[in-house]
């Protein structure tokens, strides 16, 4: 087999079965494992999927700048956006990740509820300039600009003197075995801080999302208390969050 087909079957086997491993790979195509390996790296390397040790996962699309994320899945996430708002109380304090469905969320707030929104994120902020009753704590930091959000070691430690009710997390990546991941190694520290400094956190995640992975952890699903999904996330996908113990909120669009 030529090291093209070989690398369109591993994708094959990818899309069918949700993940690679390199020994039953290398067993069962009659190569070497480094073969695979070497396979999985040039893969990785072009964007096709997520290496783990062992083997491979399929990469999250959502690894895509912010504009683009924009034209991703946009009416889930305007689902999600208003079945997260739902959640929120008067007289709350709430983190609020950045990225495109969490402005999914605070585009959905009732315009006259008072509550306190943290953010590290200056779109998120901006998109609550028509809320007067909101009152909108900024984080500073670096401004990381693909995800338009600010992070480093200032904005982590301007998290830890907050305690907030609930924190709203955009992530690239759900995967019952991996967890939670992102794309860049500050912002992932950014919201595991967020997740520690609140009581709760909810996980918005569109269907491209899960089963995926990226490269930065973030924190396992046993730090999480429940995910917002679209309602026709698919069975095989929605199914193992569920038996790992996660409440999960289906939105209707």
């Amino acid at each position: 087999m030529l090291t093209r087909q070989r690398k369109q079957h591993l994708l094959d086997l990818l899309k069918r079965d949700g993940r690679l491993v390199a020994r039953q790979l290398s067993e069962e195509l009659n190569v070497s494992e480094d073969t695979i390996r070497r396979d999985l790296r040039e893969m990785a390397r072009d964007g096709l999927l997520q290496r783990v040790h062992g083997g491979a996962l399929p990469a999250s699309p959502a690894l895509g700048n912010f504009t683009a994320r924009q034209d991703i899945a946009t009416d889930d996430k305007a689902a999600i956006g208003r079945a997260a708002a739902a959640m929120v109380q008067p007289g709350q304090v709430i983190f609020v990740d950045g990225g495109t469905t969490c402005a999914q969320l605070v585009r959905a707030l009732p315009r006259h509820l008072q509550a306190t929104v943290v953010t590290h994120s200056p779109s998120i902020a901006m998109e609550l300039m028509g809320h007067p009753a909101i009152e909108v704590v900024m984080l500073g930091g670096r401004l990381f600009r693909h995800s338009m959000v600010n992070v480093g070691a200032g904005t982590i430690e301007q998290i830890a003197q907050i305690r907030a009710d609930t924190y709203f997390m955009g992530v690239t990546s759900v995967h019952p075995d991996t967890g939670l991941s992102t794309g860049d190694y500050e912002e992932a520290c950014v919201k595991r801080a967020l997740c520690r400094a609140a009581a709760e956190t909810i996980v918005l995640a569109s269907s491209e999302k899960l089963g995926t992975a990226a490269p930065y952890k973030v924190v396992g699903l046993q730090d999480v208390s429940g995910i917002v999904l679209p309602a026709g996330a698919p069975d095989e996908l929605t199914q193992p969050l569920h038996d790992r113990g996660l409440a999960l909120t289906f939105a209707e669009a």
